[in-house]
């Protein structure tokens, strides 16, 4: 694929983090860091906002950045670059129509999140989905306003998601997630737009830009980079416009694509 320096961004769930062992392979810690060593740029590209980076990844792997709930954050080697959260007015106002209209959410923000107290989640669905999270230091979604940065969402009926898109869609983006689950942030911003902010500030040409991912939410990414690559237990979508599909996070996925960008 060639030798000059490349910028590589990298989803976590299921690209980094295997998604059913939760565990981080050896020869992804070994790969990244040579392709670091070789001097090649390795970003972080996430859903996840800034609370929900866990030390057992960055302990192992030393990223030069990262760009962080779907474009509305870039961190470049510690310093903030940009950071977009939802205004106190908006969160209040998307706060009251998930109210009115029975949908579940954990709302994300960069220094803390949010989620409903058991007994308000709507759905048997997403409660059960919540579990996962109880051990968590969540706040309540009455602390809240002005502190969140996009939210995870999920509706029981459809069709009240379909009025969420209707009444919201000029401020809003809406991603996909299946089964009924979305990722909503501010219009705008997207793992497409982080990727497009820091290359221009560092001055790197789009011809060097690479990007792994598994699931809806990278689309914009991989489809904004030069090289898309593909877990190989990605979702269909994500298949069809790949370049190179390589291994699922437990088979070695991670080397396998840097040893065939080139960058190790």
């Amino acid at each position: 694929m060639g030798s000059e320096r490349k910028i590589i961004f990298f989803d976590i769930d299921g690209t980094i983090v295997d998604n059913k062992t939760k565990r981080i392979s050896d020869s992804t810690v070994e790969g990244i860091k040579r392709a670091r060593d070789n001097g090649h740029l390795c970003f972080i590209n996430t859903g996840r906002t800034g609370c929900l980076i866990e030390p057992s990844l960055t302990d192992k792997i030393t990223f030069d950045g990262f760009l962080l709930g779907c474009g509305t954050m870039v961190v470049y080697r510690g310093k903030v670059l940009l950071h977009r959260t939802l205004t106190r007015k908006m969160s209040a106002d998307i706060l009251r129509f998930l109210a009115e209209h029975h949908i579940d959410a954990i709302l994300e923000g960069s220094r803390e999140n949010f989620y409903m107290r058991r007994e308000e989640i709507y759905s048997d669905k997403f409660r059960e989905y919540t579990e996962y999270y109880r051990d968590r230091n969540y706040s309540y979604f009455e602390s809240a306003l002005g502190k969140y940065d996009k939210l995870f969402a999920y509706a029981a009926h459809p069709s009240d998601m379909e009025l969420f898109k209707k009444e919201y869609g000029d401020r809003l983006s809406f991603i996909d997630r299946e089964n009924g689950y979305y990722e909503i942030l501010p219009k705008g911003y997207s793992k497409a737009t982080a990727i497009q902010f820091i290359v221009g500030r560092l001055n790197i040409p789009m011809e060097c830009t690479a990007a792994i991912g598994d699931s809806n939410n990278d689309i914009p990414m991989l489809e904004c980079v030069h090289t898309a690559i593909a877990m190989g237990n990605s979702s269909k979508s994500v298949l069809d416009i790949a370049d190179f599909v390589t291994g699922s996070a437990a088979e070695d996925g991670i080397w396998e694509a840097l040893k065939w960008l080139g960058v190790i």
